[in-house]
Order: C-alpha cells, then structure tokens, then sequence
C-alpha cells in the first residue's frame, strides 16, 4: 500500500509527457516554411513578414532568415529548386539570370510607379511572367513585393545631371548580368558588390556610389557614409515573393485561396508603408547634412531606353509586351 501514491504519481506524470509529446507532434505535423530575405529585420517588408506568419499560423509553421543569414543574394532560387527553402523574396533580376524574358522587368524607367507595377502584374502580362517563373522555376509568384524607386548615392560631391556625369562612377550593383547592365543603363561603371558589403565599401572607397531605394538607404544607415542623393529614380524597386510549387501544390484549392489573400493583405500593407516613409526621407536626409536633387530625368530616360532597346537583353523579351505595359 505504500507504493500507490507512487503508483499515482508515476500514472500522472505519463500521462502529462503524453500529452506534451502529442503537442509536440501536432507541432511538428504542420509544414515548415523557411523563408528567406536580404533585407534586415529593420526593414518595412520584415515586418510584412510578421505580419504574414501571424495570417498563416493555423496551417504553417514560418521560420524566417533576414539579412541573408541563411542563403546570400541569388542563391535563394538554387536552394528552393534543391528543396532546401520553401519561401523567398527575390530580385527579378535573379530570376531574370535563368529566364531572360523576365529582364523585361529588370529594364530602368518601364514602371512608372508602384500602382503600375501592380497593374501590370495583375494583367495577362504578368501572368506570363508567372507562368514563366511557374513552368521554369518551380516557383509560384505571390506577389511583388515594393520597395521604393531606386536613385543614386555618392560618396563624391560631384553634380550629377545627365548619364554622362556619371561616366567613370563605381556604382555598387548586384551581381548578374541583369543588375549590372542598369548601371550602365545609366552612365555609371557598375561594380559587383554583395549588399552587405555596401557600407564597408563606401567607406573604403572601394565604391563611389550605391542605388537603392530611400528606405534602403536609412535602413543600412547607407547615408552616414555618402553625400548626395541623386533622385533619378530610374528603377521602380521591387522583389517579388515566392513559395515553391512543391508545398503549394501540397495545398487545396481552399488553403491556396486563403494563403494567396493574406500574402496579399500583407504586401499591400508593405507597399503603403514604403510610399509614405519615401515622402518623409528626402527631407531626413537634407537634415542629415546630404545634398537631394533631381538631376535632367528626361535625359536620363531617352539614355536608358536607347541602352537596352539596342541590348542584346531586348532580344528575349516577348514580342510586343513593351508596348502592352507602356499603354496600362
């Protein structure tokens, strides 16, 4: 009779590591989604991503990695073909690297602004494009994810009015033939650069400028090593969000209907923000001791469009889609 307590006792607590384990398990059952970015855990679009994980907590279990501390820039589309990512926020340019019809997006002065971006891939356009990612890639496209008009940052004071003061210029740009040939579209000498070295290489000199969007540049505290900001605005920035076909097709119908409308909700809450915080940036870094002016634009744009209609990357780009996003 003295043993029953313990008898009790040892009944009660298998059934509590029962019942923790049977959580564990229920925890465990739900799909993983690792997801990947470049931009920091500061940035508008990270807490886009917070945002989206609290939409799909019932269903998935999202576990994300900023600032490219699980796989650098550009090498998230290998990691999701070799099944080592489910989600990513990409640059269509990297895209761009293994399907050139997508360079099409990649080219300066096409989008004028964010609502166009989301019209034209919201049309018969972009789900080519999507096909495209689809059929290739293995990847759907959720949605694009804004995040200002690029301009260019110097470290020099030099004014900069048309392509040509820029000739001579190392622009810092991603590597990929798609990322490099907009700096040229432009005027500058672009140079390969990772964008977690972008800092270190201002400082150093081993850049003389940077082009990223204003919300960029204060997140990486970019503007505490440059001088001006040139508003050229040649490039409506955006990464596109992604989810492999592999767990998408995983889904029904239902649960892809509910996924796609909260990955929806978030980036268009996303994009919002990054409008609103490009209007307040310009006069922050005035304060900050920069110069911020336009330079010529038009100038600009009849440069860069003569730059890639005479490209060798105008050759892939689908007959007359041009001319159809020009008329949206």
């Amino acid at each position: 009779m003295t043993f029953v307590p313990f008898r009790r006792s040892l009944l009660a607590l298998t059934a509590v590591l029962a019942l923790g384990s049977s959580t564990a398990v229920l925890a465990q059952s739900k799909p993983q989604l690792r997801f990947s970015a470049v931009f920091s855990e500061q940035d508008i679009r990270a807490e886009m991503t917070k945002k989206f994980a609290e939409e799909i907590k019932d269903k998935f279990a999202f576990q994300p990695y900023y600032g490219g501390n699980l796989f650098k820039q550009g090498t998230e589309l290998v990691a999701m073909q070799r099944n080592n990512l489910e989600m990513g926020n990409i640059a269509p340019q990297d895209i761009a690297n293994q399907i050139p019809e997508w360079s099409i997006v990649t080219s300066a002065y096409l989008f004028r602004d964010v609502d166009h971006l989301k019209k034209v891939m919201n049309s018969e356009v972009g789900d080519q494009l999507k096909k495209l990612a689809s059929d290739k890639l293995g990847i759907r496209v959720l949605g694009t994810t804004y995040f200002g008009a690029r301009h260019v940052g110097l470290k020099s004071n030099k004014d900069i009015k048309t392509p040509a003061d820029l000739s001579g210029v190392k622009l810092r740009m991603p590597a990929g033939e798609a990322w490099q040939f907009l700096g040229k579209s432009i005027g500058a000498n672009p140079i390969p650069m990772a964008y977690a070295e972008v800092y270190t290489g201002l400082q150093t000199g081993a850049i003389d400028g940077q082009d990223n969007p204003l919300p960029n540049v204060e997140n990486m505290k970019f503007y505490e090593v440059m001088s001006q900001v040139v508003l050229t605005s040649h490039l409506v920035g955006f990464d596109v969000l992604v989810i492999s076909n592999k767990v998408w097709d995983a889904m029904s119908p239902a649960d892809q209907k509910a996924f796609q409308a909260s990955a929806d909700k978030v980036i268009d809450w996303s994009n919002e923000q990054h409008v609103k915080r490009e209007k307040e940036l310009a006069d922050f870094f005035k304060g900050k001791g920069l110069k911020v002016y336009e330079p010529d634009q038009a100038a600009f744009r009849k440069y860069a469009q003569q730059q890639y209609l005479t490209s060798n990357l105008a050759k892939s780009w689908p007959a007359g889609m041009v001319d159809k996003i020009n008329g949206m």
